[in-house]
């Protein structure tokens, strides 16, 4: 991996750069032909959506044939790629650079339909008939919890499978722990394995009068007081979804394993998105943490969203001193501080100002202690005075991007101490919202470069 030269002594000096040690390479990571999975991971509104689609399109016009896919309900990514909307069907964007004959395709996870494809693939079709139009699994598919994070193992396993692409862009479901989808292999088994599934298969297994019987003995307590909970109906559709999805729930778990163990190989790399907030980055320790744990592959962290000034040399608090000043006017530039604004000959407005006289011609004049006229001193004209004031102003405002600067150093530098294995990225704050494939490009050069200070001001 190349080492990145060293920042030029004329940059902001409040923002210091990360070391090349702990530069994380965007371009060498996506452009690598043995990367086929890229998971964009973090805590919600940090940006992963954006980040997951600027990835997509800087490795597209790198020669890669990539598809993204997001969870994300909003539909951002739709349209900064000028796609009118996005369903579970792969869609080609349009106006990409495709020179060296890389291709960007864009999804959105369909939970519902991803749930349908699943049994019309692995059932008969009377029996996928039954599961579809049962009520229980209407609502199961629907949005019962865990389900939208285990679609999402599915629809990469179903995208994986098919070898068609050269690189998969996830971007993780915007749930209260974005690594919710790497349990969802362990809860689909603990659910298929639990006692309540296991009571409720046993008259189907069992067939016939026996099985009746044992329903009417075996089961008369627990369905009689589960039919007070749930409702006899619903414990019936209950009962009947069970049976019929019988034959297909070791193929649920065995292509969950398989999942989870292709998030685990060497082809896939997790990208922790964050902002520099002190909630964010506590999260990405969490999120680096736990893929540990996991025997996940991390690449690194992007820090999104960081902020930088072209005028990093004026320190917040010169800045403040020099807009007191102004706004103090005078108090400063005085030889003798106060005391020579006291004894100053200009009235602004002093109670101790010169008496004014008037001449035999009519006109006002002013005289000193001595009778003699003082010689005319330049006093500030109404439009010197706003444009002190709006310097002054301007000046404050430095000041609170400086301290904002420093708070955002002081929490990057807490999460690198703790965690200095991590490389990672800054991704500039942008004055706006990405809208298309220009602000998409833009954010890919932003993550590239890795320099808060291409932002500019903000």
């Amino acid at each position: 991996m190349s080492r990145r030269p060293e920042p030029a002594q004329d940059q902001d000096p409040v923002r210091e750069h990360l070391s090349p040690a702990h530069a994380l390479e965007i371009d060498p990571l996506i452009e690598d032909p043995d990367t086929r999975i890229v998971v964009c991971c973090g805590s919600g509104g940090v940006g992963k959506t954006t980040t997951a689609a600027a990835l997509g399109l800087r490795a597209a016009e790198r020669g890669r044939k990539v598809v993204v896919l997001t969870i994300d309900p909003a539909r951002r990514l739709a349209q900064s790629m000028g796609i009118d909307s996005l369903d579970n069907t792969p869609r080609r964007v349009k106006g990409i650079d495709d020179s060296a004959g890389g291709e960007l395709h864009a999804m959105m996870l369909d939970m519902k339909r991803t749930f349908d494809e699943i049994v019309e693939a692995h059932a008969d079709p009377e029996r996928a008939a039954a599961i579809l139009n049962n009520p229980f699994y209407q609502s199961l598919s629907a949005g019962f919890a865990g389900t939208q994070e285990y679609m999402a193992m599915e629809k990469l396993g179903q995208l994986r499978s098919r070898d068609e692409w050269d690189l998969i862009v996830v971007d993780t479901p915007p749930s209260r722990s974005a690594l919710d989808f790497l349990d969802a292999p362990k809860r689909l088994g603990s659910f298929l394995d639990g006692k309540l599934i296991r009571v409720l298969l046993a008259p189907a297994k069992v067939g016939g009068r026996a099985g009746m019987k044992f329903l009417n003995v075996g089961m008369s307590v627990m369905t009689g007081a589960l039919g007070k909970v749930l409702g006899g109906q619903l414990l019936r559709d209950v009962q009947t979804f069970v049976a019929a999805m019988d034959s297909m729930f070791g193929g649920f778990r065995t292509r969950a394993d398989a999942t989870y163990k292709l998030l685990q190989a060497p082809g896939t790399a997790f990208l922790v998105v964050a902002v520099p907030e002190r909630d964010a980055l506590r999260e990405a320790a969490y999120f680096v943490e736990r893929l540990a744990a996991e025997d996940m592959p991390l690449a690194g962290l992007v820090l999104n969203r960081v902020h930088g000034s072209g005028a990093g040399r004026l320190s917040a608090e010169r800045a403040l001193a020099a807009a007191e000043n102004l706004e103090e006017s005078r108090i400063v530039d005085q030889p003798d501080g106060k005391a020579g604004l006291r004894n100053s000959p200009d009235t602004y407005g002093s109670s101790e100002s010169p008496a004014r006289n008037v001449t035999d011609g009519g006109s006002p004049a002013t005289e000193d202690v001595d009778g003699a006229a003082p010689e005319d001193e330049p006093t500030a004209t109404d439009g010197e005075r706003s444009v002190e004031r709006l310097t002054a102003g301007l000046l404050r405002l430095h000041a609170e991007r400086m301290q904002l600067l420093a708070r955002e150093r002081r929490t990057r530098d807490r999460f690198t101490a703790l965690h200095p294995e991590v490389a990672m990225t800054e991704v500039a704050a942008l004055p706006g919202d990405v809208h298309d494939l220009a602000g998409l490009r833009d954010i890919g050069e932003r993550l590239a470069t890795g320099h808060a200070e291409l932002s500019g001001a903000s």
